[in-house]
Parts: structure tokens; sequence; C-alpha cells
């Protein structure tokens, strides 16, 4: 583990592979940390990447202010290419899941060149999310969760109430009982909960209206995502201008990271070695 300042902040980043590997930062989604990237990591080390998982902001300990409105996606953006310049890396590859995705987006539209390529999990490009959540009514439903994590109090009760049994309801049978087990440690601390769900918070309409990316992109979908929708995911190649690679993992939940290590390994490989 190593600690990364970003102005005044720190972000704790795991860091493994060879020294002189190709860079890759990954990117961990909600309710999780960078302990969802464990089953992933040693097979990018194996085929030769330098692995980066930083715990994000609010995840990290030292990088959690008050105020929903130090959440914005642009920060969380920036705070990206913070932690690649405090860890010396001009160009890297950039692979995110869930928020992390929408953050990588981000990454990609505003600072698309300082990526060599970006590897997108269950979370589609933000205009087509945008849209589908607009005009969709299977995204729609999927979508519901939103509004409840966006109030302030109730949220936060709702999942840390009984022993936190409805976040830990959240991860299904796909992911690990030891893994919930260190994403619900972690979320209890005091504040931690509140900074991750403050991401929901602070997003707002612009969002949908990312411009398009031109950096080399693969995006992953699984087709039993429970939060994210085909029309969703079907619309992601229209607002990719450079190479683009869709793929889809039949029978698998949101919970890719977890669920379809292997899967996922081998599509991060394709783009960067």
């Amino acid at each position: 583990m190593r600690s990364i300042a970003v102005g005044d902040l720190t972000f704790d980043v795991h860091v493994e592979g060879p020294e002189d590997g190709p860079p890759v930062m990954l990117l961990h989604g909600f309710p999780e940390t960078s302990a969802s990237w464990s089953a992933v990591t040693p097979l990018l080390t194996a085929a030769g990447l330098r692995v980066f998982a930083p715990d994000q902001r609010g995840y990290s300990p030292g990088a959690r202010p008050d105020g929903v409105e130090a959440y914005s996606t642009s920060a969380l953006a920036e705070d990206v290419v913070g932690l690649a310049d405090g860890l010396g890396l001009d160009t890297f590859h950039l692979v995110g899941h869930d928020w992390g995705s929408a953050v990588a987006w981000c990454v990609a539209a505003h600072h698309g060149s300082r990526l060599r390529s970006l590897t997108a999990v269950s979370v589609p490009h933000l205009a087509a999310y945008g849209r589908a959540l607009r005009d969709d009514p299977d995204q729609q439903a999927k979508g519901s969760y939103i509004g409840l994590l966006r109030q302030p109090g109730k949220a936060e009760a709702l999942l840390l109430d009984d022993d936190a049994r409805r976040l830990r309801a959240m991860y299904g049978p796909h992911v690990p009982t030891e893994q919930v087990e260190r994403y619900v440690e972690h979320l209890s601390r005091p504040g931690a909960l509140t900074a991750a769900l403050n991401w929901y918070r602070a997003m707002g309409p612009e969002l949908g209206s990312l411009p398009a990316v031109d950096v080399p992109t693969t995006f992953v979908w699984s087709d039993e995502d429970q939060a994210i929708g085909r029309a969703s995911a079907d619309g992601c190649a229209e607002f990719v201008t450079g190479d683009f690679t869709y793929l889809i993992l039949p029978g698998v939940s949101h919970w890719v990271p977890e669920q379809a290590p292997e899967a996922l390994a081998e599509a991060i490989i394709t783009r960067a070695v």
C-alpha cells in the first residue's frame, strides 16, 4: 500500500506487478473498495502489467472531505489525473467498474491524452446511460434505487441498520462472503458511507451531455446486471469515436470483477499488452 498526496488529500493505493510493466489504474465502484480487484490483479500482473488500485475519494480515510459539493464527478476525475501525476505516470491504461466506470468516462472525455486505453465495466458512456434513463422503462426501473441513495441520513440508516443487513444484501450471491465483510467493515467506519453516497448526491444533469471519447475503448456489460439495462449498454458505441469493442458476458451479474475476473482480465490485457 502506498500513500499518494493529491492536493490536500491523501489516497491509499495498492501497487502490484513489475515496475517496468505497462501501467494500469483500476477504479472501484459502490459499495466496494479497491479490494474489488483482488481476483483480477494477479491475472494482470502475471501478464506483465503494473497495477495501481486506489481507494477513491471518500473511501481513503485521508481523502474524505466534508460536504456533498466536494464529491462532484469532475473532482473525482481530477483525482485520477492527480494520482497519475503523483505516481509518475505520463500515460496509462484506465479501467473502471460501476461508479469507477463513470469516473473513467469523464477522464477519457476531458483528459483523453493521458490514456492509452479505457476499459469501462458495467456503466456505459454517461450520455448513453442518461438517454436510457430518460426514455427506457427498463433502465428507469433499474435505476430507481438512485433516488433513495441521494437522500441524506435516510440512505445511511437504511443500509447500516440491523447489522448492515440491506447493505450486505446488495452484493447478492456472487460476491464472496469474506469480500462482503471487508466492504461492510470499511463502509461502517465513521463518515465513510456518507462520503461514498455523496458521489450520488453531487452528480448533476451535466453528466448526460458528456462529450464522446476518442480513446481506444472496451465496454464490458453483463446481461444479468441489476443496475444497467440493455438499452444503456447497446447505446454506448454511439459515444466512442475511437476503436471500440463491446463485450457482453452472458449469465453474469453486476459484480463483474468478483464474479468473472478471468473474462475481465482478458479484456483488460487485450487492450494493454
